[in-house]
């Protein structure tokens, strides 16, 4: 029997969401024993539509997953659920988290120490070799870096981690096994083989401009801050940054030409209370990691 079976069934059921499969486990004890409570069982939970209860307790059989299990062998793939013990320690603590991850590669507990890079697809010659040289610095110290796999700043910062060595977090708005955009189907084997490729997405889910929002809250939620590099007052990165507040995280920006719209997002967050970034150092002194490597501090 697949261990993961009864979790992606349950993932795959309509009208529920991570917060009621987390509150249903929670209250039966496992996603079996959710499967076969009975109609009664079901409709004494509060705040469970009827269309959960009926595709609970008729309808799952209609449901093939089949498929699904075929493509996370395919692509020697995994999934960490809330209760197991590899879940991010950071993502637990978050409003809603996933009620379970999919996954290619390996998390570990050290990746408690993680710090988010984001910034806009449509970044500069400039914006890129800091975000690499910040990315490779952080890295050599021991810290995850985690981010979106999207063009410009998302990847530059997961080249620049695994151009010094260390690990890295890709969270995409897909399945794991759908690779956007296909030009980084290449560094994602490199970020599963250093670190891990995470999604909450379903297998052979494609990507949607409604998941990366949704996607962003997991960026920030895996770290302990977000530096944002490059962004317009429009950027995508900044609802990373809005998510990190929300979620007690610290917010980091570095600074830009005035003059450049790529700034406006940066330079609005440091006017907004955001720590001003210059060097690696101005993050490891704001920021507790717990595995830090005792090196001598090269910043960039």
């Amino acid at each position: 029997m697949n261990p993961y079976k009864e979790w992606i069934l349950l993932d795959r059921i309509p009208h529920l969401g991570a917060k009621k499969c987390r509150e249903l486990i929670e209250h039966f004890g496992s996603p079996q024993k959710v499967l076969a409570a009975s109609f009664k069982e079901l409709s004494s939970i509060p705040g469970l539509n009827k269309e959960a209860i009926t595709y609970l307790n008729r309808k799952t059989s209609e449901i093939d997953i089949r498929e699904d299990l075929k493509r996370l062998d395919e692509v020697n793939g995994r999934i960490v659920h809330f209760r197991d013990p590899l879940y991010p320690a950071n993502l637990q603590m978050i409003f809603n988290p996933p009620f379970m991850l999919y996954l290619k590669g390996e998390v570990k507990k050290k990746d408690i120490d993680a710090l988010a890079i984001v910034g806009t697809r449509r970044a500069t010659t400039y914006g890129k070799l800091i975000t690499r040289r910040l990315a490779r610095a952080l890295a050599r110290k021991g810290i995850t870096i985690v981010s979106g796999l999207a063009r410009g700043i998302d990847t530059a910062a997961h080249q620049g981690a695994l151009e010094a060595g260390g690990r890295t977090i890709a969270v995409l708005g897909s399945g794991i096994d759908i690779i956007y955009p296909g030009e980084n189907k290449k560094l994602t084997e490199e970020i599963a083989k250093r670190g891990a490729v995470v999604s909450e997405y379903s297998l052979g889910t494609q990507p949607n401009a409604l998941h990366f929002p949704q996607r962003n809250r997991i960026i920030s939620g895996l770290s302990k801050g977000v530096l944002v590099v490059e962004a317009p007052l429009k950027s995508g990165a900044l609802i990373t940054a809005d998510f990190a507040l929300e979620q007690g995280r610290e917010v980091f920006a570095v600074p830009g030409n005035i003059t450049s719209p790529n700034s406006q997002g940066t330079n609005r967050l440091i006017k907004e209370g955001a720590k001003l970034v210059e060097c690696a150092e101005d993050i490891l002194e704001e920021l507790e990691f717990s595995y830090l490597k005792k090196e001598d501090k090269q910043v960039l």
